[in-house]
């Protein structure tokens, strides 16, 4: 009896609503990205303003601790441009010849700092939510890039009859539709250097952008080298054909 009980509680919670609230998600937006597909390389233009967003409106809150200063200089920027952002952030260094520890300019052999201590601090400053860091978001959530920016794009009133909680955000693309992060961009949160208008459309794709590069920044390299390896191979059978033609020609 108390193993039938076991399987009809579990199967109450399978079937319970709650247990599919991540099944609910609307379908993300399919998007025309630049770097999809097996030619597709980065915008160049499109990641040094999404390095923008990240840096104006994303970082605050969002690590990114799997790309170095030095990385900036793989998406166009010069190695002044790379010192000049690396300076602007503090970092910890030592033991220097007292044993203690100081604080100095970012360097380019630098991994950018989170901007939390530790999770304890991430956590007291947004409300108990943990910000996950950017590194390797987009290859870490289904749906890639399509998701994110969904996710970014998708802020909305909640519908009648539906009641978000107290420091929540309302999202159809988020499971369970409710998110603690509030809605971080909009038009014109930014002013491009380049002058690109600042919709929240472009805002959206060219941040994400940026972080499909920092999740892969040698996607391209390894794009051109499938390439060589699928020409290599379709070359390696043509001469495996002709060789075994040529071995087998007087067999009948």
């Amino acid at each position: 009896m108390r193993k039938l009980s076991l399987i009809a509680a579990f199967a109450a919670l399978l079937l319970s609503p709650g247990a599919f609230a991540a099944s609910d998600v609307a379908d993300p937006k399919e998007i025309n990205w630049n770097h999809g597909g097996a030619f597709g390389t980065f915008d160049r233009s499109a990641v040094q303003r999404g390095l923008q967003v990240y840096r104006e409106v994303c970082s605050g809150c969002h690590g990114l601790k799997y790309i170095a200063f030095r990385n900036l200089l793989e998406i166009g920027l010069n190695e002044d441009q790379a010192k000049a952002i690396a300076a602007e952030y503090t970092v910890m260094d030592g033991p220097d010849n007292e044993g203690d520890m100081f604080e100095r300019a970012g360097k380019l052999s630098d991994y950018m700092p989170s901007p939390f201590d530790n999770e304890k601090a991430a956590r007291a400053s947004n409300n108990g939510a943990l910000p996950p860091d950017l590194s390797l978001i987009v290859k870490a959530r289904a749906g890639a890039e399509n998701y994110i920016y969904s996710l970014l794009t998708g802020y909305s009133d909640a519908p009648s009859g539906v009641t978000v909680a107290d420091g929540m955000s309302y999202n159809p693309y988020f499971p369970g539709h409710q998110i603690a992060m509030g809605p971080p961009i909009d038009d014109e949160v930014v002013d491009y250097i380049d002058g690109t208008k600042n919709s929240r459309e472009q805002i959206a794709k060219d941040v994400v952008t940026f972080l499909a590069w920092a999740a892969e920044p040698t996607l391209e390299v390894r794009k051109k080298m499938g390439v060589k390896v699928v020409l290599y191979l379709i070359l390696l059978t043509i001469v495996l054909y002709l060789v075994k033609r040529r071995v087998w020609a007087d067999v009948h």
